[in-house]
């Protein structure tokens, strides 16, 4: 069976351009290597997701934010940065704008269960598990998958969310910057005595960096992230000797601390590719940009990048053209990569500023706290950034 758009990968991104596609008339198939049951019952990860308010309106937009269960998102109404034992402080909160939160928490595995919900409902989406696509091929005319289990798929357009190491793009000639940061963040749930009043924390403590996810009630989704060679160590490290550490590293502002949950660990490992398109090909998601997690954006660029081709694909099929056609992708493109450029290497300057302890760096970094904090424009811009709160073009639907 041939299709209009075939997508390979089937995490949080893929699943979305699938639910994008659902008000159109287009077939589509999703290809997953991974079983069903990882992607339509997926296991708590550690991950919390803060999501942008463009990014939660999209995701109601898709009929998907119904889907996640309210008692599980958090709203985040403040956020501050320190740096190590100094008093630099930067301070983001919502006392002088209309919007009620800066962003909103809630699990990954909720995010992609309910996508999942979404997608394999739709009539026009088809979607297949534990099959691998072993080659792809492209012209100005079609494209074309071989698949696992021998099978040929043909498509108007071939579309990769199979994530920052993506086997696709590599096999499509999309060469990419990887940034390897020789770090490992590992997460975890913990209680606190005191309330966090819904605040997250971002410390960049010197030897490791500690950040705390506010969740509902008194608990929070922490994360550590040290050097590659020390990551084993903080692994094994008792529960007792855990908790010791993150009261420590929150200034013992929380009161005492307890590990609830798995401790969950990610190499961290930023990518972005040099071009997003080729012939009837798209690049989304990781597979398109992978963010250090520090800025809390790779979902939420993701979320926008498979939007904005959704978006360019509908406005092709309103004027009854083609789908593939390099116009059509090059529209998208253009809109997200210099985005996804300018986000990548700003983020990979924040992290190289503030997780370098040399006696410079610090000075700088006290610095830039110092003059952000002081500056209301600049405060007003990051905050601003952060929240994706200004009206934005969606979907036509």
């Amino acid at each position: 069976m041939d299709y209009d758009i075939v997508i390979i990968g089937g995490g949080p991104v893929g699943l979305s351009f699938a639910c994008s596609m659902i008000k159109s008339e287009l077939k589509v198939l999703l290809v997953e290597k991974a079983p069903l049951c990882t992607i339509a019952n997926p296991k708590a990860d550690g991950r919390e997701i803060a999501l942008t308010h463009q990014s939660r309106k999209v995701l109601y937009e898709l009929g998907v934010w119904p889907l996640i269960d309210k008692d599980e998102v958090s709203p985040l109404k403040e956020a501050k940065v320190f740096d190590g034992g100094s008093p630099s402080l930067l301070n983001f909160n919502t006392n002088k704008s209309s919007i009620d939160a800066l962003g909103y928490l809630v699990p990954n595995q909720l995010i992609r269960k309910a996508l999942f919900e979404r997608a394999s409902q739709a009539d026009n989406v088809d979607i297949i598990t534990e099959i691998s696509v072993e080659d792809v091929s492209t012209s100005s005319v079609g494209a074309q998958i071989e698949l696992s289990d021998g099978h040929t798929i043909k498509a108007k357009l071939i579309v990769a969310a199979d994530s920052r190491f993506s086997a696709i793009r590599r096999k499509m000639g999309i060469p990419s910057l990887m940034k390897d940061f020789s770090k490992v963040m590992i997460t975890t749930r913990m209680t606190h005595e005191k309330p966090h009043n819904h605040v997250a924390l971002e410390c960049f403590n010197y030897g490791h960096t500690l950040a705390l996810l506010p969740m509902n009630g008194d608990v929070s989704s922490v994360v550590l992230t040290v050097p590659a060679n020390k990551a084993d160590e903080m692994l094994k490290l008792s529960e007792d000797d855990f908790n010791a550490l993150a009261a420590k590293g929150f200034n013992n502002n929380l009161g005492s601390m307890k590990q609830i949950g798995e401790r969950h660990s990610y190499p961290l490992v930023g990518v972005h590719a040099q071009r997003f398109i080729a012939n009837r090909f798209a690049l989304i998601g990781d597979a398109a940009v992978g963010m250090h997690p520090v800025t809390a954006h790779g979902f939420n660029l993701g979320l926008r990048g498979q939007n904005i081709l959704a978006e360019s694909i509908y406005g092709a099929l309103d004027k009854g053209g083609d789908i593939g056609a390099s116009a059509v992708l090059s529209r998208f493109e253009k809109k997200q990569i210099n985005l996804t450029r300018l986000m990548f290497f700003g983020t990979n300057g924040i992290v190289a500023l503030f997780t370098n302890d040399d006696a410079i760096a610090k000075q700088v970094r006290r610095f830039v706290l110092k003059f952000a904090d002081k500056f209301p424009p600049v405060k007003a811009l990051i905050t601003q950034h952060l929240t994706e709160s200004k009206k934005s073009n969606l979907l036509p639907f």
